[in-house]
């Protein structure tokens, strides 16, 4: 099930792309602004993102140059009035994947929403060979993990997991959101779960178990390394999500 956040100060607009994206079975996110939805996206992992331009403040422009900057590559479809070739040269020169003009069907904006999300899915970024957290290293070409150069044994769940806070380290993933990306259709498988697993994969990385943190509403990240080498940073490992 792809996430998609939707952003636009039309109330009407958000409730009826909702609606209809979620009879489409997608997992839908709605944000009023660009602000907003750069809060959302601190803390939330998102497959597509429609924007609208025309917004107060923060315009559409704006927040896709500033998520581009950032390094996040989510894919992006503009929703907007603004249907002359000036604006959507602009457009694409944020870095949009595609550009949708009002008034519009919302049969078009699924089509392109399909289209999007299978060439996002046909090329993936790519992984760099290894990475490293401080006294953790992850081969990502043989599975293993190691900690102050030492091996660890870690099951195929628990290196998913690892791997996958890994790749996208800043980023939460909700308790949803990693049981749908390591155990995927599988049944029987509960939310806590995933809180079993990640207390066993913190107790086997031992001195390095607090690159794994978690915080309330928003779920489980690796830190960064920006947050790692930053004076006072606090350590959320200890507060319940």
């Amino acid at each position: 099930m792809a996430r998609i956040l939707i952003v636009d100060d039309e109330p009407d607009l958000r409730e009826i792309l909702s609606f209809n994206l979620e009879a489409e079975c997608f997992d839908v996110l709605c944000a009023a602004s660009g602000e907003e939805a750069l809060d959302t996206l601190g803390g939330t992992s998102v497959d597509l993102i429609l924007l609208d331009v025309m917004m107060e403040r923060m315009s559409g422009f704006d927040m896709a140059r500033r998520l581009r900057e950032s390094g996040d590559n989510t894919p992006v479809i503009f929703l907007t009035a603004l249907g002359d070739e000036a604006s959507q040269l602009e457009g694409f020169g944020t870095g949009a994947d595609d550009y949708v003009s009002k008034p519009f069907a919302f049969s078009t904006v699924l089509a392109r929403i399909r289209a999007v999300l299978r060439r996002s899915a046909a090329t993936p970024s790519p992984t760099p060979a290894t990475l490293a957290f401080g006294p953790l290293t992850i081969d990502t070409a043989t599975g293993v993990a190691s900690i102050d150069g030492s091996p660890i044994e870690l099951t195929r769940k628990e290196m998913h997991i690892l791997r996958l806070l890994a790749e996208n380290a800043g980023t939460y993933f909700s308790r949803d959101d990693i049981m749908h990306q390591v155990w995927g259709d599988e049944i029987c498988v509960s939310d806590r779960s995933v809180d079993v697993h990640i207390a066993r994969l913190r107790k086997k990385l031992g001195t390095a178990a607090n690159l794994i943190t978690n915080k309330t509403n928003f779920g489980y990240r690796m830190e960064n390394q920006n947050t790692l080498n930053t004076p006072g940073t606090q350590n959320n490992q200890n507060i319940q999500s």
